[in-house]
């Protein structure tokens, strides 16, 4: 089944995630708000060190730069952030418990985290492509680790991120027969190196350094596809 991998790590994250909303219920009643900070600050220096391993892997800055710049001209025309935004807000509205802080918050990080990555494009690919569900698999461990890491702080919207997982990665896979021939090893690499730089703004803005409006910028992570037909 093509998907396979996909469900498998959809499934991690719910699964990592409900141990870490245990840990959240639980840090709520006894541990003092200072310590839930100083785990967001450590997830965001992870995040910084994710990003880096990264960065480098593309050659060719060109396509980096027009991908960043007219990503985000594309998503800021179509507000990707402000939508998303308002979802996981009817989302919290819905689903959250009263007292819940950071519902929207842990959605949108742990959606921006689990989708962008080499990992996630390239495991998809060969899901569809081969039907080899090993790198997802990979994946689907450390996303686990990851979740539960998350929602000890920012709760339930953490849990809710396995959605768009689902819906990213399986799009990925069932189109992988279409878009294969043009995602080359070259054309990942330049992909990998964008989806970096949206990594590194997230850690900024865990770390408390910005605020970014990142998802506006996740069509950037798709025009190296595209850039990389003509330079």
């Amino acid at each position: 089944m093509m998907l396979t991998g996909t469900l498998v790590n959809a499934a991690g994250i719910l699964l990592g995630g409900g141990a870490g909303l245990l840990v959240h219920r639980l840090m709520r009643r006894g541990v003092p708000e200072r310590y839930s900070d100083m785990v967001m600050k450590g997830i965001g220096l992870c995040t910084v060190y994710i990003a880096a391993t990264g960065l480098l892997d593309g050659s060719k800055s060109l396509v980096t730069i027009l991908s960043v710049v007219l990503g985000a001209i594309l998503g800021e025309w179509l507000d990707l952030d402000g939508k998303i935004r308002a979802l996981s807000e009817k989302l919290e509205q819905r689903f959250a418990r009263q007292g819940d802080a950071g519902f929207a918050q842990g959605f949108m990080a742990a959606t921006l985290l689990f989708c962008v990555g080499t990992m996630a494009i390239k495991g998809s690919l060969d899901g569809g492509l081969r039907g080899d569900h090993a790198t997802l698999y990979a994946k689907s461990v450390m996303d686990t680790i990851s979740a539960c890491i998350f929602s000890s702080t920012l709760g339930l919207g953490v849990l809710f991120s396995a959605v768009p997982v689902v819906l990213y990665q399986g799009a990925i896979t069932l189109l992988a027969s279409v878009a294969g021939p043009y995602l080359g090893d070259g054309v990942i690499a330049e992909m990998n190196t964008v989806g970096s730089l949206l990594l590194l703004g997230l850690s900024l803005d865990l770390l408390g350094i910005t605020h970014l409006k990142l998802m506006n910028y996740i069509p950037a992570m798709f025009l190296p596809i595209l850039l990389c037909l003509f330079l």
